[in-house]
């Protein structure tokens, strides 16, 4: 038995690896898309590494588009076997490759015109929206903590990890050679004490282990204080200096946390009276969509909603669809919060929003989690004076802000804790996948210190035999 890693390898995005089986049988572990690698981005998404057609299986950990946006592209380039997910993934998935395929197409048809007037010829998205929905009849739905017979070889379970909505670790159990080994991929791991999901589930011991690592050598801020951090960014910039505060949010988890937390504050009466938009169809969709699941929710939120039905909505709440009426939030002077795609600020709506308000000092952009060190979101971040957006350069005069304990990564406590059911003697190799490697090597010191005996950073494309 072999394991390869295509994706997510000393890197954080475009999730990908395979177990390959002595039979022939091929095991695909996620199929993301890369996100925010500069002119990597295109080569790295053009080719996989390896033959969908060749691919026996597919398991897949969770639908932000890191782990699962090549998906349309596998089934277009030949995969025809199951797409195993929880039923919440499938739902999800379904609105957000559908809204990366509208991307895809959008961004090839502004490419095109350029090349039409160089004369040069056309070229082709990565996939549409007809590839993103061919995807679905393959989705097949797997509940959490059952064991799925997959074949005679071949039993899987999920286990809830708290990352997002339906997301899961996977834990493959293969019988070859009349012996059986368990191999765990964590997929992404969210935080204990979270404050809409629930914590990160133990599982059974397991021979091999692949773990993220995203913020393997660095502690967040406290949870509890996310909605007072808010408070005090909206005072300080609608309240005093009347200005627009920019919220570059993921659609799936970060936005329904800051709803949360807003609705939070109007409960407790704190909630300035100003004008809040949620400027995304998609934020719009999947918002409906986690909605659908409250069972997935904490025991905290559960009990609230006996008496408060919807966490994620309050007074003055607005939601924005129609690309005419964002364009005229642009237009506004009054004093309002815009919470919006993307999370990293690198496509979507919220990179108008930035560049209309970037150099009004009165204005704060607020980054809420993890951006690729190549991303508009971490060029802001790091203190960049100057950013190009959209072609053209921009100062920096805005107030750039970051509340780092909104991550839904666990930071290094919550992924040791993720691993304090298991024997580090019995972890015959642990994998270190979807972190920076500066990030993956201090890591590692700190899990040899463990006890884990062999832990190894897989490099792209890279192919390990399991003894």
């Amino acid at each position: 038995m072999n394991i390869s890693f295509h994706g997510a390898a000393r890197t954080v995005t475009g999730s990908k690896h395979i177990i390959h089986l002595k039979n022939g049988k091929k095991i695909l572990m996620d199929c993301g898309l890369f996100q925010g690698m500069g002119d990597q981005t295109l080569e790295h998404n053009m080719h996989f590494g390896f033959d969908p057609t060749e691919i026996t299986y597919m398991i897949l950990s969770h639908a932000h588009i890191d782990h699962s946006g090549l998906l349309p592209k596998l089934v277009k380039e030949g995969y025809k076997g199951p797409i195993y997910c929880t039923k919440a993934t499938a739902e999800l998935a379904k609105i957000l490759l559908q809204d990366s395929a509208f991307i895809q197409e959008a961004d090839v048809a502004f490419v095109n015109k350029r090349r039409a007037a160089q004369g040069l010829p056309y070229i082709k998205p990565l996939y549409t929206i007809a590839d993103a929905m061919n995807v679905f009849p393959l989705f097949k739905e797997v509940p959490y903590r059952e064991w799925t017979k997959i074949d005679e070889e071949i039993t899987f379970q999920f286990t809830d990890t708290g990352h997002i909505l339906g997301s899961a670790a996977m834990h493959i159990r293969i019988l070859e050679n009349g012996e059986s080994r368990q191999i765990t991929f964590s997929g992404d791991v969210g935080r204990y004490r979270d404050v809409i999901l629930k914590s990160p589930e133990e599982f059974s011991q397991s021979d091999y282990i692949i773990l993220e690592s995203t913020y393997g050598n660095s502690l967040h801020d406290n949870l509890h204080h996310t909605e007072d951090d808010i408070l005090g960014y909206i005072e300080e910039t609608c309240i005093q200096k009347k200005g627009k505060l920019i919220i570059p949010a993921f659609s799936v988890g970060r936005t329904q946390e800051i709803l949360y937390a807003l609705n939070k504050l109007e409960t407790e009466n704190r909630l300035p009276d100003v004008d809040y938009y949620v400027d995304s169809p998609l934020s719009t969709q999947t918002t409906l969509t986690v909605k659908k699941f409250p069972e997935l929710f904490n025991k905290h939120v559960q009990q609230l909603m006996k008496i408060d039905k919807d966490p994620f909505d309050f007074k003055g709440l607005k939601y924005i669809t129609k690309a005419e009426d964002s364009k005229h939030l642009n237009t506004r002077k009054e004093p309002m919060v815009i919470i919006s795609a993307s999370g990293m600020a690198e496509a979507g709506r919220v990179k108008h929003h930035i560049a209309n308000a970037i150099e009004d000092p009165r204005n704060t952009i607020l980054m809420v989690g993890y951006c690729e060190p190549r991303s508009l979101g971490a060029r802001l971040m790091r203190g960049d004076q100057e950013v190009r957006i959209f072609r053209q350069d921009f100062q920096v005069n805005a107030q750039i802000g970051s509340i780092r304990s909104m991550s839904a990564h666990g930071d290094y406590d919550d992924l040791c804790q993720f691993l304090a059911c298991q024997d580090p003697s019995l972890v015959r190799t642990l994998f270190l996948v979807h972190g920076e490697e500066d990030v993956q090597l201090d890591f590692r010191k700190k899990l040899s210190r463990k006890g884990f005996p062999e832990i190894q950073i897989p490099e792209m494309h890279q192919k390990f035999k399991l003894d």
